[in-house]
């Protein structure tokens, strides 16, 4: 991967993928408001005007490294699930992988649910999704062999992963491990309890 040559000097490699690095790494340390366009060229030793060339301002790089982030994920979730063969299983496994990928990502977690990003202007950002999105309604839809709304289901379950990721980010002293297998167990829970998620005819 391009980076800083000497004395932190950007120098003779691929600008936009050093770009990217450099943002998930002043997330990483300075969170999504201390992040600008200008502090990464001055990190890579660039001319402010440089990353112009790769991006037309700040949410253009922003969804650059989210296309990133959902390929990686994508990686963890579909790839690295796809060969268990039973769905409710395959989903728990699925809902473990969310909560190891933030846990390991926190930086491209935050650009994917906090930076509000515009996916009409930014149509590729949903193209990089819709392998994960395609993965977890598919597996849904399994689970749920044709009775209910799978939907209602893929929301709780979402929630789910969610939630938790969110008391292992937000709460020093959690282990990522115990929190994705509670997750995983919440799964399989909401798996279980389903017909509980259909509205009744008076609510």
């Amino acid at each position: 991967m391009p980076g800083p040559g000497k004395n932190g000097r950007y120098h003779h490699g691929n600008l936009r993928a050093a770009l990217i690095d450099t943002a998930v790494g002043l997330i990483g340390e300075r969170g999504l408001r201390g992040f600008s366009l200008t502090e990464a060229s001055r990190q890579l030793g660039v001319a402010v005007s440089a990353p112009y060339a790769h991006f037309t301002d700040r949410e253009d790089l922003l969804a650059a490294v989210a296309v990133r982030a959902f390929g990686l994920l994508s990686g963890e979730l579909v790839g690295g699930t796809a060969q268990i063969t039973c769905p409710a299983d395959r989903l728990a496994a699925m809902t473990r992988a969310y909560v190891h990928f933030a846990a390991a990502h926190p930086p491209l977690f935050e650009v994917l649910y906090e930076a509000g990003l515009d996916k009409e202007r930014h149509p590729e950002i949903g193209e990089a999704e819709r392998p994960v999105t395609d993965a977890i309604l598919a597996c849904v839809t399994d689970v749920a062999g044709g009775r209910g709304d799978p939907d209602e289901l893929a929301g709780a379950i979402e929630a789910t992963a969610y939630g938790h990721v969110v008391l292992l980010l937000r709460h020093s002293g959690r282990d990522a491990a115990d929190v994705a297998a509670a997750a995983a167990r919440a799964t399989l829970a909401l798996v279980t309890g389903r017909h509980l998620l259909v509205p009744s005819p008076a609510s």
